[in-house]
């Protein structure tokens, strides 16, 4: 009989908006996520760590005859009754879920909308009209500061300050901000940092759960960081994936024995990904472990636990963070604060979200870890960006945007070989198919691109 074995251990682990920080705004439609169950062979592991305290959280996706599952823990001490505890499955796949790497989707307006709009912007700007004058001063009836406007790609956004939640939502929902029931908690919580403010509108699925076994949750003290993982490649038949969920108060860890390796994030790539997100993410997760020679931990998540844009799930409560072993929230209760306001206190907890493929060879040493303190955000994703279909003739600015279409699908194409290895020529043949190539775009008189440059041409401006 074969035995699965996870080892692990001590030393021996919303429809609707999301809102962020100015520096790091991402917005977008929520699609999809690539969460573990893509990944056969997966472990996961929660660590919540503060000091030498540590409660490790340790979940498979084992399925089937429960006798031939065997999980191995070694442990430094003989751990007390007390230290041992069975866990809802549930919290580490509303974990998963909401540090998945995600993809979004936006939509092109009509250019010639636009450029209509920026000649009735130029034209109030001659009559020297005081921009947003009405806006600011309804804003301020309703306790909302716009402390910014700026134009990032197709997005307009307006940095606020608030002094109440409701007034904030409100204020958004009479300018045109469709802002979705049940978003004062959450609006709420921001304010209570003291944060500034932009509305984001994403579209949110939340995992379904799975049937793996119950994870088994050990706390204990140890001035090492480490997860032994040796053990597990003993029976092991081939790699092994392994994600690291890591909870700290004071920010990002990464493992300090092997490189740490943010994967590439923020790349737009062709519509069709959307019907083949979870092929897309694999063989990317694949061609860049070969391009690190199987000896790299991944990051795929890093983020302050109290918001997240855009949001693949929404952030865990305090007591589920309890539950995990957040020991630093044991004397906060998830009851409204004494203001009024409308959802809990602040959460201090940054999630780091590790992922390995490993095996005897790869990884011949247990995994150590180390907290940063850097709380700067990071995510997996990936963007899809669906072209407006319409007339291209109608103005000059439809044409414009036309010939960019060419460019920025070629773009995609290319990226998206590089980031999984696929033939890109295969790539621009689907693409073609779905009508996102230049023989598309009929009745426009497309420019034909000027040859590339080698790079030392570009360098010196020979040739």
């Amino acid at each position: 009989m074969k035995l699965k074995h996870l080892f692990a251990g001590l030393a021996l682990p919303l429809a609707g908006l999301a809102f962020a920080a100015p520096a790091s705004a991402f917005c977008g439609f929520y699609v999809a996520k690539a969460d573990t169950d893509l990944f056969n062979d997966a472990s996961k592991v929660v660590l919540a760590r503060d000091g030498e305290r540590t409660v490790i959280t340790m979940a498979s996706d084992f399925r089937g005859d429960v006798s031939e599952f065997a999980m191995v823990v070694p442990v430094v001490d003989i751990p007390q009754r007390e230290q041992i505890n069975v866990a809802n499955p549930a919290l580490v796949d509303h974990l998963d879920a909401y540090t998945a790497p995600r993809l979004v989707e936006y939509y092109d307006e009509d250019p010639c909308e636009a450029e209509r709009r920026y000649e009735q912007m130029r034209e109030m700007a001659d009559m020297a009209a005081p921009p947003m004058a009405g806006a600011m001063e309804e804003a301020d009836d309703f306790g909302v500061t716009i402390e910014a406007e700026y134009e990032v790609g197709e997005y307009d956004i307006l940095i606020l300050s608030a002094e109440e939640s409701d007034g904030l939502i409100t204020w958004l929902n009479r300018n045109g901000y469709r802002i979705p029931d049940g978003a004062e908690e959450i609006v709420s919580a921001y304010l209570k940092r003291g944060m500034k403010f932009f509305v984001a509108k994403v579209s949110l699925e939340r995992h379904d759960g799975s049937a793996m076994l119950r994870p088994i949750q050990v706390a204990y003290e140890d001035e090492d960081f480490m997860l032994p993982i040796r053990l597990g490649t003993v029976n092991a038949e081939g790699k092994q994936e392994l994600f690291v969920f890591a909870l700290t108060r004071e920010g990002r860890v990464e493992t300090s024995n092997y490189r740490t390796v943010k994967l590439p994030s923020d790349m737009d790539v062709p519509i069709y990904v959307k019907d083949e997100f979870a092929d897309f993410y694999k063989a990317m997760f694949s061609h860049q472990v070969e391009k690190e020679s199987g000896k790299a931990v991944f990051m795929e998540y890093a983020w302050d636990m109290a918001w997240c844009d855009p949001c693949a799930a929404e952030p865990l409560s305090q007591s589920e963070l309890r539950e995990l072993g957040v020991m630093w929230l044991e004397e906060v209760s998830d009851s409204p604060t004494p203001r009024g306001g409308f959802g809990p206190a602040p959460v201090d907890v940054f999630v780091t979200r590790l992922h390995l493929r490993y095996d005897a060879k790869t990884f011949p040493e247990d995994l150590t870890f180390e907290i940063t303190g850097d709380r700067e955000n990071y995510q997996g994703r990936y963007v899809l960006r669906h072209p407006w279909r319409g007339d291209y003739t109608s103005c000059k600015a439809a044409g414009d945007y036309a010939n960019t279409l060419v460019k920025r699908w070629d773009e995609e194409a290319i990226s998206l070989a590089r980031l999984t290895g696929w033939d890109v020529n295969k790539i621009r043949g689907k693409m073609a198919e779905g009508g996102f190539s230049a023989s598309a775009l009929k009745g426009v008189e497309i420019e034909t691109p000027s040859p590339q440059k080698s790079w030392w041409e570009r360098l010196w401006g020979n040739g």
